[in-house]
């Protein structure tokens, strides 16, 4: 007779032991993030828990070909983020630093502003007190060398040489300078240290007490220099403010909310997200805001999105502000962050924001179609909405109001209180022809080297208006020059230009003193109908508004329904 052994015997029992344990661990992490642990303990049995997995594993074991795991998936793992919504993206390691380095707030080079409108790299600006300032490099300067290599008349491409400038902080780049007066190169070395890049690219008393601003990103920086910039502003008389949003593309969530908190009341609800789960997380104001007595007009356009639209969506809603310019661009997704180890990162949408009245604006898309998509502003200006605003439909499911009665919709950005058409009347050819081939910009480099002295002496705006103000031969010197540069003038054209054209020619000029956009804006705003009119509108309001103190929304938000140019080339900074 066959008789069982000891191990015949026990292998089946500790099988079945295993198999009970098993399922009861399966009850336990089901109660317990199940999908995560699942696929973890899959993946150390080596039993792939998808078709995908499956299939990349296939190919790493069983291909005839040895592949690189890692350089396939630098091909898949775009493909598979394309089929998700057009906000979602794959960040490779190479381009990190570029993409994160305007938001971070600073970067590690040499401290100057410079163009290469010709061959050559000519220093617009030196920031005070940086690494250039310190080494005496000046506003005017050409670098001809950077270390041994010779970068003047070789037409090297603008990020080269960003690349030559920059470098790790505490290392040192010899710059062979030409300057002007000077036989020779003027040779300097100079330290890389920490440059700040500024968020808040302008702040000036616009007129008497009305202060400008002009946000270009949300950055780790913005709240910090926002505060500044008003505590500025109010030393100057300023108690009402143009906040100019235009063409920011957003940035950081907790910056933007952070700067909303500066202009409503404690209490006031600036901002909720909710994620998959229908989890929200809601953002108020705290009542320490230094603003919320301040009077402002905030200015978007098609390009304001995202960080934008949340700040601006959060005065409308707070019955805080009037919003002017064109509908803004319409993304109301929130992405977070996640970094591979290699140093690559998935920004993975994990959330929709919603406004205080429950709006989301985010406009329609469909999953794996970003061509339709990335379309649609130019959509918006074949409809005629740039024009105007009659021509802009919203979905009456979506519209909510205010509690200061305001109707105000989602489903597509946010919708202006006051619209301003885009103003196209003084581009005419001539203009659009000096302006295009970059003549006028080449000018006011020339301009700005014949009058270098002057213009490093100008301090503040009442400087620069005095100076610019006194040359009253400026359009029709530039006239000539364009000739000579083979555009013959078009007196017709040149007379309803003028007025343009002088204040672009001006508003350069500005940008090439320690005012930099300050200067520029400063110069250009006469031009620039949105600001004309949200001047017009602080000094004498034509839309009621609600006491911030009075717009406190209260209770639960109702549910949403699904549903200036310039030239390429210029002013980078090192």
């Amino acid at each position: 007779m066959y008789r069982n052994s000891k191990h015949t015997v026990i292998f089946p029992l500790i099988l079945s032991a295993g198999v009970v344990l098993g399922i009861l661990l399966g009850q336990y992490l089901g109660r317990h993030d199940t999908a995560s642990q699942i696929r973890g303990m899959l993946s150390h049995m080596s039993v792939p828990s998808n078709k995908l997995t499956y299939t990349l594993s296939l190919i790493e074991n069983r291909y005839v070909d040895s592949v690189s795991m890692d350089s396939l998936a630098e091909h898949v793992i775009p493909l598979l983020v394309r089929e998700l919504d057009p906000h979602s993206v794959y960040i490779p390691a190479s381009e990190m630093a570029a993409l994160n380095e305007p938001l971070e707030g600073e970067f590690d080079g040499i401290g100057v502003v410079f163009n290469m409108a010709t061959d050559t790299v000519i220093v617009l600006n030196v920031i005070p007190h940086g690494p250039s300032d310190k080494a005496g490099v000046k506003a005017g300067d050409r670098i001809v060398e950077i270390g041994d290599s010779l970068v003047a008349g070789r037409k090297i491409p603008q990020n080269d040489v960003v690349k030559m400038l920059r470098g790790p902080r505490g290392s040192k780049v010899r710059l062979g300078l030409g300057r002007q007066g000077i036989d020779g190169l003027v040779e300097v070395e100079v330290e890389r240290g920490i440059i700040p890049i500024r968020s808040v690219e302008s702040a000036f008393r616009i007129v008497d007490g009305i202060g400008y601003v002009k946000l270009g990103q949300f950055a780790r920086t913005t709240a910090g220099e926002f505060r500044a910039a008003l505590d500025t502003l109010r030393a100057q008389g300023v108690s009402k403010l143009i906040f100019d949003l235009r063409g920011n593309s957003g940035g950081f969530l907790d910056q933007a909310i952070a700067v909303a908190n500066e202009f409503l009341h404690e209490g006031q609800l600036i901002v909720y997200t909710e994620d998959r789960r229908h989890e929200q997380l809601r953002e108020y104001a705290d009542g320490t805001g230094s603003a919320q007595e301040m009077e402002v007009a905030v200015l978007i356009d098609e390009a304001s999105a995202s960080s934008s639209e949340i700040l601006a969506g959060a005065l409308q809603d707070n019955d805080r502000g009037t919003i002017i310019g064109r509908r803004s661009f319409g993304k109301g997704l929130v992405q977070q962050q996640i970094p591979y180890a290699d140093g690559s990162a998935l920004r993975l949408t994990v959330a929709r924001y919603y406004t205080p009245t429950g709006r989301s604006i985010q406009k329609p898309y469909t999953s794996g179609d970003a061509e339709s998509y990335d379309a649609d502003i130019w959509n918006r200006y074949q409809h005629n909405e740039f024009f105007s605003a009659d021509s802009i439909r919203f979905d009456d499911a979506l519209r909510r109001t205010t509690p200061g009665g305001k109707v105000v919709y989602g489903g597509g950005g946010i919708m202006p209180d006051i619209f301003v058409p885009l103003d196209t009347t003084d581009l005419t050819k001539y203009y659009l022809e000096v302006s295009g081939r970059n003549i006028l910009y080449r000018y006011t480099i020339e301009y700005a080297d014949a009058h270098r002295k002057a213009l490093n002496a100008v301090r503040t705006t009442a400087d620069l208006r005095a100076l610019l103000d006194a040359d009253r031969g400026l359009v029709d010197d530039f006239i000539r020059y364009a000739a000579r540069k083979g555009v013959a003038p078009r007196y017709g054209d040149i007379a309803r230009s003028r007025q343009l054209m002088e204040a672009q020619l001006k508003a350069y000029i500005g940008r090439n003193t320690s005012l930099e956009d300050s200067g520029y804006f400063l110069s250009i705003y006469p031009e620039d109908e949105v600001i004309v009119r949200a001047i017009g509108e602080l000094e004498h309001p034509t839309i009621p508004t609600v006491k911030a103190a009075e717009a406190v929304a209260e209770g639960e938000p109702a549910e949403e329904q699904p549903a200036e140019e310039e030239p390429a080339e210029e002013a980078p900074h090192d």
